[in-house]
């Protein structure tokens, strides 16, 4: 091949080489921020789980979170591959001929080259525009695991708290009735009572023991569900350690969700997609357009001369039969859809918001009532009741009875301390202007 076809086909090659450019720059950086982490600080920490830790190590060891980030690292390679050209093609051609007539060599051609497939104006920077929002969807369905994946870690938190409050609460009940059923014993033994006050009292210790029993198995269950967000399975005989709010932020109740809303990562994955899908029907718009195969080869014409050869080579698709009309149908509905969820996410958030905050009202004012007035009213009754009981003013059954009332009063009390702290936590996650390790294992540049 002379030097003006070995130009002709650099040119081309280089051509080839130019169609894909863009790389997201940090996806290296990302994919060391998705490398697991050594065993050996997994295991070394085993000290008690306080909230704030609790949500740290779910960040870091919480299975589906890292399978939203490997989501992500998906998206980015996609983008990546979506804004390359076709790879250029080698062509190698042997044609015979007839052998003329009084020479012994045949006519035959022998040629090789290189094909291009361009494609049309337009189709490859929509591509990497379709691939970047991928890639943003992605990133923003990362962050909102990450924000339900904290309130799903508080709730869990909480729940684990106020059961091992109840478990006192019921030890505590538990210690009492034995402490009555002795006394009843004694009472009944010296002839002061009737035998059916210690079937009574007796009665009373039994169920308590099984309250108790019933508490115990709810506080494994707790942890187990604490533990498992966590993915940190070891950790199920760990203390936790804390305690439930009783009071909350005025400022909480009175903010706005303006802004917070829309910058929430629902609201913003459902706008990217629908940017997507808006950028998916242009693209659907340029298919009909076909994609230019450019072609040059050389070699040589069989014979005795052997004189060089240069072909070029134009390969154009017909648009006749498939003009792409179903894919911009899809291409349409899909932004249809994308637009509707849209606004469907914004309501249901909205919805959230009021609700969250008028549970959350609703548990402060029962929390402040049960601490301000039910809880002493309850212990001031029992106090009376035993120094009457102890006098001989009142029976075993008034006994009883007070002290089942007092621990029924302090088990609802934590309760609502339960509801005050899971309708805190969701009208956080709801109004949180960034979610907590927000930071991108991905980032993009246009």
């Amino acid at each position: 091949m002379d030097r003006k076809n070995r130009a002709l086909v650099g040119l081309l090659v280089a051509v080839s080489a130019a169609g894909g450019t863009w790389k997201p720059p940090a996806l290296a950086a990302g994919a060391a921020a998705f490398a697991p982490e050594p065993a050996t600080a997994a295991g070394a920490e085993t000290s008690a789980l306080t909230l704030e830790r609790a949500i740290r190590l779910a960040l870091a060891h919480n299975p589906e979170l890292r399978a939203a980030a490997g989501r992500m690292e998906a998206a980015a390679g996609r983008a990546v591959q979506a804004g390359l050209w076709p790879n250029p093609e080698l062509e190698l051609a042997t044609e015979d001929g007839p052998t003329r007539a009084g020479s012994l060599v045949a006519d035959a051609k022998q040629t090789v080259g290189v094909a291009q497939t361009l494609p049309f104006p337009g189709k490859k920077p929509l591509d990497r525009a379709v691939g970047r929002a991928g890639v943003r969807v992605s990133e923003a369905e990362l962050d909102l695991r990450r924000r339900e994946l904290v309130r799903e870690v508080k709730l869990a938190f909480f729940q684990a708290l106020a059961v091992e409050q109840m478990v006192e609460v019921a030890r505590e009940l538990v210690r009492v009735a034995e402490a009555s059923a002795s006394a009843a014993r004694h009472r009944v033994e010296a002839g002061a009572a009737a035998d059916q006050e210690r079937l009574r009292a007796e009665i009373s210790l039994e169920q308590a023991r099984a309250e108790l029993v019933d508490f115990e198995r709810e506080v494994i269950t707790a942890r187990q569900a604490l533990v498992t967000l966590l993915g940190r399975p070891d950790l199920k005989d760990v203390p936790v350690v804390g305690a439930l709010a009783e009071t909350v932020d005025p400022g909480l109740l009175d903010q706005g969700p303006e802004g917070r809303l829309a910058m929430h990562p629902g609201v913003v994955a459902a706008r990217v997609s629908r940017e997507r899908a808006e950028l998916e029907l242009r693209r659907a718009r340029l298919e009909p357009y076909p994609d230019v195969k450019l072609g040059v080869a050389g070699g040589r014409e069989g014979g005795a001369d052997g004189s060089s050869i240069v072909e070029f080579r134009v390969s154009l698709p017909l648009p006749i039969i498939d003009r792409s009309r179903g894919r911009q149908r899809e291409a349409r509905a899909n932004v249809a859809i994308a637009e509707a969820d849209s606004r469907a996410i914004e309501q249901r958030l909205w919805g959230r918001w009021n609700a969250a905050r008028q549970r959350l009202r609703a548990a402060a004012e029962h929390v402040a009532a049960s601490r301000e007035r039910v809880l002493p009213k309850a212990e001031e009754a029992l106090r009376l009741v035993q120094r009457g009981f102890e006098e001989g003013k009142f029976g075993l059954t008034d006994l009883l009875d007070t002290q089942r009332t007092a621990a029924a009063a302090r088990l609802t009390h934590v309760q609502r301390l339960l509801e005050l702290n899971s309708a805190r936590a969701e009208l956080e996650s709801l109004l949180e202007a960034t979610p907590p390790d927000a930071t991108p294992l991905f980032t993009d540049s246009k």
